[in-house]
């Protein structure tokens, strides 16, 4: 008797192994490929239209619970959809940031740097951002400068660890490890709207050490965009939050991304 028993109990796990197993496959056969994922979710995140403005509110906060805002006007404008583009961040309050303009001419193609130039008002300077200061902290934030940009789709590889009914889950190993200080991130993409949602990053020590969240998304000129999301540092305790407002997309942004405009705002910047 307890033969029999035995072996209808391992009937039952062989059949429910089988049928999981037939279950996961069927959602990874109905996935799309990792390149057409991310590829997609990039397009989403960063080239939604031809180019594009918002009002940007953003709040840093310590620790300790200590809180500081910035308040900037952000432009972007592709030169090529999914590939080069180019913005500015005009910063207006408070008066420590004011008039302080953050340009970025972004390149995309493996080996290939983003030229970054950020004007100083007190000292009428135009500084060079270096190619090796792209992951450190933009204007004191938990944000760093690659972010407000992105980071190039060649620069990982990406690979589809996991597929449920909501979500895709791809991990990213940097090309050039050496470069950067995580060891790898990993998105969650939203299934239907293919918006990024979370971003967690790694150490070299494997310790996850970054969370970047998208925390409300709305449809604007039939656009799912992020208008607001939250990063937060593990190791500070740290986070920054920012809130997009008066978002606005194909708005016929001229070529204005100069030099001589990070001295003197365009007219796109000020209306």
């Amino acid at each position: 008797m307890l033969r029999k028993e035995s072996s209808a109990v391992l009937l039952v796990c062989a059949v429910f192994s089988l049928t999981v197993a037939g279950v996961a496959r069927a959602a990874e056969g109905d996935a799309p490929d990792v390149q057409t994922i991310v590829t997609r979710a990039n397009i989403v995140a960063y080239y939604q239209g031809d180019d594009g403005k918002a009002t940007v509110k953003m709040t840093i906060t310590s620790k300790a619970g200590q809180t500081r805002e910035r308040e900037f006007i952000i432009l972007r404008k592709d030169v090529v959809d999914g590939g080069d583009q180019n913005y500015f961040v005009y910063f207006q309050r408070p008066s420590d940031v004011r008039r302080m303009v953050y340009m970025v001419k972004k390149h995309v193609g493996e080996g290939k740097d983003d030229d970054r130039w950020l004007y100083l008002p007190a000292l009428d300077l135009v500084k060079r951002v270096a190619a090796s200061d792209k992951r450190t902290s933009f204007v004191g934030s938990d944000f760093v400068y690659e972010d407000v940009s992105g980071r190039g789709l060649d620069q990982d590889t990406h690979e589809l660890i996991e597929t449920t009914d909501a979500m895709f889950i791809v991990k990213n190993v940097p090309k050039k490890p050496e470069e950067v200080e995580f060891s790898y991130y990993t998105v969650a993409i939203d299934r239907k709207t293919y918006v990024p949602t979370k971003m967690d990053f790694y150490d070299k020590q494997g310790q996850l050490y970054r969370v970047i969240e998208s925390k409300d998304v709305k449809v604007i000129q039939d656009l799912p965009t992020v208008t607001r999301s939250v990063v937060k540092d593990l190791k500070t305790g740290g986070q920054t939050e920012m809130e997009f407002t008066n978002v606005q997309y194909n708005v016929g942004i001229g070529d204005i991304f100069e030099e001589r405009y990070l001295r003197r705002p365009p007219r796109e910047a000020m209306r």
